[in-house]
Protein backbone atom coordinates (compact mmCIF):
# COMPACT_ATOMS: atom_id res chain seq x y z
CA UNK A 1 0.00 0.00 0.00
CA UNK A 2 3.13 2.73 0.66
CA UNK A 3 4.13 1.90 -2.58
CA UNK A 4 1.22 2.73 -4.50
CA UNK A 5 0.72 5.88 -2.10
CA UNK A 6 4.49 6.87 -3.37
CA UNK A 7 3.74 5.96 -6.86
CA UNK A 8 1.21 8.09 -7.13
CA UNK A 9 2.10 11.18 -5.30
CA UNK A 10 5.24 10.64 -7.64
CA UNK A 11 3.23 10.31 -10.83
CA UNK A 12 1.01 13.26 -9.92
CA UNK A 13 3.93 15.62 -9.29
CA UNK A 14 5.24 14.32 -12.75
CA UNK A 15 2.20 14.93 -14.47
CA UNK A 16 2.92 18.57 -15.01
CA UNK A 17 5.95 18.00 -16.60
CA UNK A 18 4.56 18.68 -20.05
CA UNK A 19 4.52 22.30 -19.57
CA UNK A 20 7.99 22.32 -17.80
CA UNK A 21 8.76 20.88 -20.90
CA UNK A 22 7.54 23.69 -22.97
CA UNK A 23 8.97 26.09 -21.23
CA UNK A 24 12.26 27.60 -21.64
CA UNK A 25 15.51 25.92 -20.59
CA UNK A 26 17.17 29.15 -19.34
CA UNK A 27 16.85 30.69 -15.97
CA UNK A 28 14.75 33.54 -16.99
CA UNK A 29 13.02 31.22 -18.66
CA UNK A 30 12.22 28.83 -15.45
CA UNK A 31 11.17 31.82 -13.26
CA UNK A 32 8.86 33.20 -15.80
CA UNK A 33 7.09 29.76 -16.08
CA UNK A 34 6.54 29.78 -12.29
CA UNK A 35 5.27 32.99 -11.47
CA UNK A 36 3.18 32.64 -15.27
CA UNK A 37 1.38 30.15 -13.16
CA UNK A 38 -0.60 32.60 -10.98
CA UNK A 39 -1.18 35.30 -14.10
CA UNK A 40 -4.68 34.82 -14.60
CA UNK A 41 -6.05 34.86 -18.25
CA UNK A 42 -9.24 35.52 -19.26
CA UNK A 43 -11.80 32.92 -20.76
CA UNK A 44 -14.73 33.99 -20.88
CA UNK A 45 -14.64 37.71 -20.25
CA UNK A 46 -17.15 39.27 -18.62
CA UNK A 47 -16.50 43.05 -17.84
CA UNK A 48 -18.95 45.62 -16.26
CA UNK A 49 -17.29 49.17 -16.60
CA UNK A 50 -14.28 49.00 -14.31
CA UNK A 51 -15.16 45.70 -12.70
CA UNK A 52 -13.95 42.54 -14.36
CA UNK A 53 -16.24 39.20 -13.81
CA UNK A 54 -14.37 37.27 -16.15
CA UNK A 55 -14.44 33.79 -15.85
CA UNK A 56 -10.50 32.70 -15.68
CA UNK A 57 -8.58 29.83 -14.15
CA UNK A 58 -9.54 30.84 -10.40
CA UNK A 59 -13.17 31.07 -10.98
CA UNK A 60 -12.85 27.20 -12.69
CA UNK A 61 -11.30 25.78 -10.05
CA UNK A 62 -13.88 27.83 -7.22
CA UNK A 63 -16.67 26.62 -9.45
CA UNK A 64 -15.20 23.34 -9.33
CA UNK A 65 -14.60 23.47 -5.53
CA UNK A 66 -18.32 24.24 -5.15
CA UNK A 67 -19.93 21.37 -6.85
CA UNK A 68 -17.41 19.68 -4.63
CA UNK A 69 -18.28 20.23 -1.69
CA UNK A 70 -22.19 19.80 -2.10
CA UNK A 71 -21.12 16.59 -3.65
CA UNK A 72 -19.06 15.99 0.01
CA UNK A 73 -22.12 16.99 1.96
CA UNK A 74 -24.55 15.02 0.16
CA UNK A 75 -22.60 11.47 -0.27
CA UNK A 76 -20.93 11.32 3.34
CA UNK A 77 -23.44 13.28 5.13
CA UNK A 78 -27.07 13.17 3.72
CA UNK A 79 -27.65 9.76 1.98
CA UNK A 80 -27.67 6.96 4.04
CA UNK A 81 -27.66 3.29 2.86
CA UNK A 82 -28.52 0.65 4.88
CA UNK A 83 -29.52 0.16 8.38
CA UNK A 84 -25.82 -0.04 9.98
CA UNK A 85 -23.13 2.25 9.54
CA UNK A 86 -20.88 2.11 7.34
CA UNK A 87 -16.99 3.94 6.65
CA UNK A 88 -18.63 6.39 4.69
CA UNK A 89 -21.34 7.22 7.05
CA UNK A 90 -18.70 7.20 9.68
CA UNK A 91 -16.13 9.83 8.02
CA UNK A 92 -19.21 12.22 7.55
CA UNK A 93 -19.81 12.06 11.23
CA UNK A 94 -16.63 12.75 11.54
CA UNK A 95 -16.47 15.94 9.36
CA UNK A 96 -19.91 16.89 11.14
CA UNK A 97 -18.42 16.46 14.67
CA UNK A 98 -15.08 18.73 14.11
CA UNK A 99 -17.04 21.20 12.37
CA UNK A 100 -19.57 21.29 15.41
CA UNK A 101 -16.96 21.09 18.47
CA UNK A 102 -13.99 22.27 17.14
CA UNK A 103 -15.35 25.07 15.56
CA UNK A 104 -18.56 26.30 16.36
CA UNK A 105 -19.26 25.35 19.91
CA UNK A 106 -15.38 26.64 20.46
CA UNK A 107 -15.89 30.12 18.81
CA UNK A 108 -19.92 30.73 18.94
CA UNK A 109 -21.57 30.94 21.77
CA UNK A 110 -24.64 28.37 22.53
CA UNK A 111 -27.76 30.54 21.37
CA UNK A 112 -25.98 31.33 18.57
CA UNK A 113 -24.32 28.12 17.20
CA UNK A 114 -27.59 27.02 15.40
CA UNK A 115 -28.00 30.17 13.24
CA UNK A 116 -23.81 30.20 12.47
CA UNK A 117 -22.72 26.42 12.47
CA UNK A 118 -24.36 26.43 8.57
CA UNK A 119 -21.61 28.77 7.83
CA UNK A 120 -18.36 28.02 9.84
CA UNK A 121 -18.89 24.21 8.64
CA UNK A 122 -19.70 25.35 5.02
CA UNK A 123 -16.44 27.22 5.11
CA UNK A 124 -14.31 25.01 6.58
CA UNK A 125 -15.64 22.13 4.02
CA UNK A 126 -15.09 24.32 0.87
CA UNK A 127 -11.89 25.62 1.42
CA UNK A 128 -10.81 22.30 2.17
CA UNK A 129 -12.41 21.38 -0.89
CA UNK A 130 -10.65 24.33 -2.89
CA UNK A 131 -7.14 23.51 -1.70
CA UNK A 132 -7.33 19.73 -2.30
CA UNK A 133 -8.06 20.36 -5.20
CA UNK A 134 -4.99 22.49 -5.84
CA UNK A 135 -2.64 19.47 -5.46
CA UNK A 136 -5.12 17.33 -7.97
CA UNK A 137 -3.43 17.72 -11.74
CA UNK A 138 -5.92 18.67 -13.29
CA UNK A 139 -6.91 20.22 -17.68
CA UNK A 140 -7.57 23.47 -16.16
CA UNK A 141 -4.05 25.41 -17.10
CA UNK A 142 -3.90 28.28 -19.50
CA UNK A 143 -1.06 25.89 -21.23
CA UNK A 144 -2.41 23.53 -23.83
CA UNK A 145 -0.70 20.86 -25.66
CA UNK A 146 -1.70 19.07 -29.19
CA UNK A 147 -3.01 15.56 -29.25
CA UNK A 148 -4.57 14.08 -32.31
CA UNK A 149 -4.52 17.75 -34.17
CA UNK A 150 -6.79 19.11 -30.78
CA UNK A 151 -5.46 21.57 -28.23
CA UNK A 152 -6.33 21.07 -25.13
CA UNK A 153 -5.23 22.36 -21.56
CA UNK A 154 -1.89 21.18 -19.99
CA UNK A 155 -2.59 18.67 -16.96
CA UNK A 156 -1.60 21.47 -13.76
CA UNK A 157 -1.42 22.09 -9.58
CA UNK A 158 -3.47 25.39 -9.21
CA UNK A 159 -4.92 26.27 -5.97
CA UNK A 160 -7.27 29.04 -6.24
CA UNK A 161 -6.76 29.76 -2.37
CA UNK A 162 -2.81 31.17 -3.70
CA UNK A 163 -4.83 33.82 -4.92
CA UNK A 164 -4.94 36.72 -2.78
CA UNK A 165 -8.01 37.92 -4.30
CA UNK A 166 -9.96 34.94 -3.61
CA UNK A 167 -9.06 33.92 -0.19
CA UNK A 168 -9.61 38.22 0.44
CA UNK A 169 -13.43 37.37 -0.89
CA UNK A 170 -13.57 34.55 1.80
CA UNK A 171 -12.35 36.83 4.67
CA UNK A 172 -14.53 39.65 3.80
CA UNK A 173 -17.43 37.95 3.83
CA UNK A 174 -16.98 36.73 7.68
CA UNK A 175 -15.93 40.66 8.31
CA UNK A 176 -19.32 41.78 6.94
CA UNK A 177 -21.30 38.85 8.70
CA UNK A 178 -18.98 39.59 11.95
CA UNK A 179 -19.99 43.41 12.51
CA UNK A 180 -23.38 42.55 10.90
CA UNK A 181 -24.23 40.29 13.63
CA UNK A 182 -22.57 41.97 16.53
CA UNK A 183 -24.98 45.46 15.53
CA UNK A 184 -28.03 42.95 15.28
CA UNK A 185 -27.26 41.61 18.52
CA UNK A 186 -26.79 44.33 20.23
CA UNK A 187 -27.63 47.41 18.75
CA UNK A 188 -25.47 49.99 17.10
CA UNK A 189 -24.14 52.23 19.54
CA UNK A 190 -23.50 49.12 22.47
CA UNK A 191 -21.10 47.12 19.25
CA UNK A 192 -19.01 50.34 19.12
CA UNK A 193 -18.90 51.14 22.15
CA UNK A 194 -17.88 47.89 23.34
CA UNK A 195 -14.30 47.94 20.99
CA UNK A 196 -13.54 50.96 23.30
CA UNK A 197 -11.58 49.43 26.30
CA UNK A 198 -11.84 50.71 30.26
CA UNK A 199 -8.81 52.88 29.96
CA UNK A 200 -8.22 56.80 31.29
CA UNK A 201 -10.03 59.47 28.63
CA UNK A 202 -6.31 60.97 28.34
CA UNK A 203 -5.86 57.32 26.45
CA UNK A 204 -9.02 57.30 24.11
CA UNK A 205 -6.85 59.29 21.19
CA UNK A 206 -4.32 56.63 21.12
CA UNK A 207 -6.29 53.90 21.80
CA UNK A 208 -9.64 54.13 19.57
CA UNK A 209 -7.36 54.23 16.24
CA UNK A 210 -5.41 51.50 17.00
CA UNK A 211 -8.89 49.26 18.22
CA UNK A 212 -10.59 50.25 14.85
CA UNK A 213 -7.23 49.22 12.95
CA UNK A 214 -7.20 45.51 15.00
CA UNK A 215 -10.67 45.00 13.23
CA UNK A 216 -9.32 45.71 9.58
CA UNK A 217 -6.08 43.93 10.84
CA UNK A 218 -8.58 40.62 11.15
CA UNK A 219 -9.79 40.85 7.83
CA UNK A 220 -6.31 40.91 6.40
CA UNK A 221 -4.85 38.25 8.72
CA UNK A 222 -7.73 35.85 7.39
CA UNK A 223 -6.97 36.43 4.23
CA UNK A 224 -2.92 37.08 3.77
CA UNK A 225 -2.37 33.49 6.27
CA UNK A 226 -4.56 31.45 3.88
CA UNK A 227 -3.05 32.72 0.86
CA UNK A 228 0.71 32.92 2.08
CA UNK A 229 0.35 29.75 2.97
CA UNK A 230 -1.02 27.94 -0.21
CA UNK A 231 1.30 30.18 -2.19
CA UNK A 232 4.66 29.21 -0.72
CA UNK A 233 3.91 25.44 -0.16
CA UNK A 234 2.73 25.50 -4.49
CA UNK A 235 5.64 27.56 -5.45
CA UNK A 236 8.33 25.22 -3.09
CA UNK A 237 6.17 22.02 -5.48
CA UNK A 238 6.95 24.11 -8.23
CA UNK A 239 10.15 24.76 -7.97
CA UNK A 240 11.34 21.10 -6.81
CA UNK A 241 9.32 19.75 -10.16
CA UNK A 242 11.15 22.01 -11.76
CA UNK A 243 14.82 20.58 -10.21
CA UNK A 244 13.66 17.48 -11.22
CA UNK A 245 13.62 17.66 -15.49
CA UNK A 246 15.78 21.01 -15.60
CA UNK A 247 18.52 19.61 -13.88
CA UNK A 248 21.23 17.16 -14.07
CA UNK A 249 20.89 13.55 -13.39
CA UNK A 250 22.91 13.60 -10.20
CA UNK A 251 20.27 16.23 -8.18
CA UNK A 252 17.39 14.13 -10.14
CA UNK A 253 17.23 11.56 -6.61
CA UNK A 254 16.67 14.66 -4.06
CA UNK A 255 14.61 16.33 -6.16
CA UNK A 256 12.33 13.68 -6.93
CA UNK A 257 12.01 12.86 -2.57
CA UNK A 258 11.95 17.00 -1.68
CA UNK A 259 9.11 17.28 -3.92
CA UNK A 260 7.41 14.10 -3.17
CA UNK A 261 7.88 15.29 0.94
CA UNK A 262 6.51 18.78 0.25
CA UNK A 263 3.74 17.17 -1.79
CA UNK A 264 2.74 14.74 0.59
CA UNK A 265 2.65 17.59 3.65
CA UNK A 266 0.86 20.19 2.39
CA UNK A 267 -1.71 17.04 1.11
CA UNK A 268 -2.02 15.21 4.54
CA UNK A 269 -1.38 18.70 6.91
CA UNK A 270 -1.07 22.09 5.64
CA UNK A 271 -4.62 21.77 3.77
CA UNK A 272 -6.83 20.69 6.73
CA UNK A 273 -4.87 23.24 8.86
CA UNK A 274 -5.81 26.48 7.06
CA UNK A 275 -9.10 25.36 6.31
CA UNK A 276 -9.40 24.65 10.38
CA UNK A 277 -7.57 27.88 11.28
CA UNK A 278 -9.86 29.74 8.49
CA UNK A 279 -13.14 28.47 10.26
CA UNK A 280 -12.39 28.53 13.26
CA UNK A 281 -10.98 32.17 13.55
CA UNK A 282 -14.59 33.19 11.72
CA UNK A 283 -16.43 31.66 14.37
CA UNK A 284 -14.54 33.23 17.31
CA UNK A 285 -14.90 36.65 15.36
CA UNK A 286 -18.46 36.03 14.89
CA UNK A 287 -19.01 34.92 18.54
CA UNK A 288 -16.70 37.98 20.21
CA UNK A 289 -19.14 40.19 17.96
CA UNK A 290 -21.99 38.93 19.35
CA UNK A 291 -21.04 38.44 23.23
CA UNK A 292 -18.32 41.71 23.06
CA UNK A 293 -17.89 41.37 27.10
CA UNK A 294 -16.61 37.99 26.24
Amino acid sequence: MKRVVAALALAALALPSAAFAASDQTDEGKGAFISDEWELHDWIPIHLGPLNLSINKAVAYLILGTIVSIVIGIVFMRVKVGKDPTRRQALGETIYEVAQVQVAEQGLPTKAIGRWFPYVASLMVFIWTVNMLGFVPLPLSDETVTIAGLEVPTLAIFAATSTLSVTLALALMTFVFTHVEGIRENGSVAYFKSWIPDVPKAMLPLIVPLEVLGQFMRLISLSVRLYANMLAGHMLILTFIGLIFLTSWVVFPFSVLLATVFYLFEVVIVVSIQAYIFAALSAIYIGSAIEPEH
